[in-house]
Order: structure tokens, then C-alpha cells, then sequence
């Protein structure tokens, strides 16, 4: 039997279980000769119509090369697990999680992101649909949902309410504006030529 002397609060438990992680953590920050140490590769993608010569890390998602090196914040860091869908981007037409691929592997491809969707000052169809049937609240969503959406209608796949439901269910939108993002995308395909 230990002796009560022995026996550590829960308070000082936690202290020292905290301080010792701290001691962890500091010792096993990457140096200034680690970080310049790191490994990258030239690199070109071509985002909505532009190409752009980056040298990057090769085990940078497609996401964080759109948004800490392009600037294009329009596609959205949700979860980076692919479980949300706040970063669909389409490559090569098809709708992708941006979060779940490399972006050396999608050297050579077409993406388009939220921003590339408009021609000029027009928007996309899907955009002026969203807008019309206020398919958003909060708006964190939007830009994937949008960028699923016109995936979806170039996949020729989601013909009733019930379809665009299923397949759209990999994009969560928190604020539960589902009805409209369903009328929108229907507004969508009834008026693509």
C-alpha cells in the first residue's frame, strides 16, 4: 500500500502530465536547418485557365496549394478529412475533395475552383441559382457545395430531388439549407442547354 505522501493530487497529476508534454512538444519542434532542409519540386498547375509554376513540398494537398500559395480562399478548409466537402474543387470536370490529393498529383490537370466558375462578370448558372433560392446561410459550405453541384450536372447523373440528395450528401452544410441547395441545383439542370 503506498504511503499518502506517495499519492499525487489529480490537480498535480495533470500539472505534471501537461509539463512534461510541453518539454515533449518543444523538443521535438523542427529547426530553422530542418524546415530550410525539407524537400520540394517544380511543379505547374493550371487553375481556372492559368498556368502557375509553384515549388512545393510534394506532400502538399491540393488544397493548401490553392489557398497558402495561390491565395484562391475561396475553396474552404473544413475538416481535411474529406468528410465535409468545403473543399470540392472540380479536376477535369470532376468533382474532387481538394483535401484528400496532392497537388503533385494533379500536375497536367484542368481545376477550377469557386472563383473560376464565373465567365467575367456573369456567374455560373449553379452561382445565379444558389443566389435565387438563397441556397446558403452562413455561406462556409457554399463554395463546394457549388463546385459539387455543377460536377454533379456535368456527371448527367441526378435527375429527381431524391438523386441530387444522394448524390450531393458528401457536401454538409451545417445550417441545414438542403431543400434549397436541392431547388437550386434542380433550377440548375432544368436551364443547362
Amino acid at each position: 500500500m503506498a504511503n499518502d505522501n506517495d499519492d499525487l493530487s489529480r490537480r498535480e497529476f495533470i500539472g505534471s502530465a501537461i509539463a512534461a508534454g510541453g518539454a515533449i512538444g518543444l523538443g521535438m519542434s523542427p529547426s530553422p536547418a530542418d524546415e530550410a532542409a525539407s524537400p520540394t519540386m517544380p511543379l505547374s498547375l493550371q487553375v481556372n485557365g492559368r498556368d502557375h509554376r509553384l515549388s512545393l513540398d510534394p506532400r502538399v494537398t491540393l488544397l493548401d496549394a490553392l489557398r497558402e500559395q495561390l491565395h484562391l480562399t475561396g475553396t474552404k478548409k473544413g475538416c481535411d478529412h474529406g468528410q465535409c466537402g468545403a473543399c470540392t474543387v472540380l479536376v477535369d470536370g470532376r468533382r474532387i475533395y481538394s483535401c484528400l490529393t496532392l497537388a503533385v498529383m494533379q500536375a497536367g490537370a484542368r481545376i477550377t475552383t469557386i472563383e473560376g466558375l464565373a465567365d467575367g462578370d456573369r456567374l455560373h448558372p449553379v452561382q445565379e441559382a444558389f443566389i435565387e433560392h438563397d441556397a446558403f446561410q452562413c455561406g462556409y459550405c457554399t463554395s463546394g457545395q457549388i463546385c459539387s453541384a455543377v460536377g454533379l450536372l456535368n456527371e448527367g447523373h441526378a435527375k429527381t430531388d431524391a438523386e441530387v440528395r444522394e448524390l450531393m450528401s458528401g457536401n454538409i452544410c451545417r445550417c441545414g439549407a438542403y431543400p434549397n441547395i436541392v431547388a437550386a441545383v434542380q433550377d440548375a439542370r432544368a436551364k443547362k442547354p
